[in-house]
C-alpha cells in the first residue's frame, strides 16, 4: 500500500528537496502540501493522509501547535517531526505531542524515508544524538541528586513490551490488556523512544536481558 503523507514547511524550496527524497520510493505519495500548521490543520478535513510531516518551527502555527491538534482527533494520521535543530527541547516536545520521531533536515536524505517506515509501523525512530540527549538529561538528573526511577520503563509499559517480544500483534496486545490499539501504540512508540531501539528484534533482546521474556 502507498503511504499518502501531507508535507507542512514554511520554506518552498525545503517542501521540494523533501518531496523528491520521498517520491523516489514507490510505496510515498506526497498528495499535499501546507507552508505552516493552520493550513495543515485545513487541508487534513479535505484531504486523507497516513502521515504528516511537519516542520517544528513555522510562522503561525508551529508544527509542534499542529502535531497537538492533530494527536486529538479521533484516529488521527502518524506523525513526523522535521527540524534544522540537534535540540532536546523540540525533540522531548515532539514526543510529548505525540510524534512517532524527530528527524534532522541535515540528513533527512539518509534518516527521513525510515522514519516515515517506523511510523507507519507504529514504532519509533530516535535519530543518534537524541540517544546522548537522554543520557545527558539523565546524568544531569543524577548529579543534582533527583529521585530516579527504578525502571526506564513504567510497568504497563513493562506489559507491552513483553508482549511485543513474544509476537503478539497490536490488536491482540489491546485485547490481552483492555486497552486500544491506539493506546497499545502509544506505549510501543514511547518504549522505543526510551530505550533507542528501532524494531522488534531489539525490543526481544532487551526482554530476554530484563527477564521478561525466557530466551
Amino acid at each position: 500500500m502507498t503511504t499518502r503523507i501531507l508535507l507542512a514547511d514554511d520554506h518552498t524550496l525545503v517542501r521540494r528537496g523533501v518531496r523528491l527524497i520521498l517520491e523516489q520510493e514507490p510505496d510515498i505519495a506526497v498528495v499535499a502540501e501546507a507552508g505552516d500548521g493552520s493550513e495543515a490543520l485545513a487541508l487534513l478535513r479535505r484531504v486523507e493522509v497516513d502521515l504528516v510531516v511537519l516542520d517544528v518551527a513555522m510562522p503561525r502555527m508551529t508544527g509542534l501547535q499542529a502535531a497537538r491538534e492533530i494527536a486529538r482527533r479521533p484516529n488521527p494520521p502518524k506523525l513526523l517531526m522535521l527540524s534544522m535543530h540537534d535540540n532536546e527541547q523540540y525533540f522531548f516536545e515532539s514526543l510529548k505531542a505525540g510524534a512517532s520521531g524527530y528527524v534532522l533536515k541535515s540528513v533527512a536524505d539518509e534518516d527521513l524515508v525510515g522514519a516515515c517506515r517506523a511510523a507507519m509501523r507504529g514504532e519509533a525512530f530516535v535519530y543518534p544524538g537524541a540517544v546522548g540527549t537522554l543520557v545527558r538529561d539523565l546524568l544531569e538528573r543524577m548529579r543534582r541528586g533527583e529521585q530516579l526511577p527504578t525502571s526506564v520503563l513504567t510497568a504497563r509499559e513493562d506489559e507491552v513490551l513483553k508482549l511485543i517480544a513474544e509476537g503478539f500483534s497490536t490488536r491482540e496486545i489491546a485485547r490481552a490488556l483492555t486497552i486500544s490499539a491506539k493506546t497499545v501504540e502509544r506505549h510501543r512508540a514511547n518504549i522505543l523512544a526510551k530505550l533507542g531501539m528501532r524494531d522488534r528484534t531489539q525490543v526481544t533482546r532487551y526482554a530476554i536481558r530484563a527477564g521478561l521474556i525466557e530466551p
